[in-house]
């Protein structure tokens, strides 16, 4: 995103993400991705439940991407856009969900014009499948459908195994 912030202040457009993660989790990470956008902290607020993309882990039914559905994890993705009128008051004028936010991936852009696609063919059928963040190609390890990647060496350690040695 950073390369358009410039572009859509110069059409009195703001963005800002907005993370459930406490904001000193959000500034390390934003620092070790070299990001420079707005990336705030819902911690502690309603926020993200409010707009359909965070959920109580007791949940037997959620309300995502315009319908009920059952409830599968606790994070979901979700785009919304608001208006600030000039009296103070806002607007709550768009919203999309799941595969709606596509179009704002641009590598997704690019897959789908290349014989192969996007070729999610892993466990989940989904992004989380291949990307990774741009320090952890290499690393061995996969994305859980929580958007968190996963080390080699986490799952050892949550899973009390002994490394084997040669």
């Amino acid at each position: 995103m950073d390369g358009a912030i410039q572009h859509l202040e110069n059409h009195d457009v703001s963005f800002v993400v907005v993370s459930r993660a406490p904001l000193a989790e959000i500034q390390a990470f934003q620092k070790r991705m070299g990001w420079k956008f707005k990336w705030v902290s819902s911690n502690g607020s309603e926020f993200n439940y409010d707009y359909h993309v965070s959920f109580k882990p007791d949940s037997e039914k959620v309300y995502y991407n315009f319908e009920e559905q059952d409830f599968a994890i606790e994070e979901l993705s979700g785009i919304s856009a608001f208006y600030h009128q000039a009296g103070g008051e806002v607007f709550h004028t768009y919203s999309n969900y799941a595969r709606g936010g596509d179009i704002f991936l641009g590598t997704y852009n690019y897959l789908d014009i290349t014989p192969k696609g996007r070729n999610e063919n892993g466990p989940n059928h989904s992004l989380a499948d291949w990307v990774r963040h741009h320090d952890r190609y290499e690393a061995d390890g996969f994305v859980h459908s929580t958007g968190r990647f996963v080390s080699a060496e986490d799952l050892k350690t949550a899973c009390g195994c002994e490394s084997e040695t040669a």
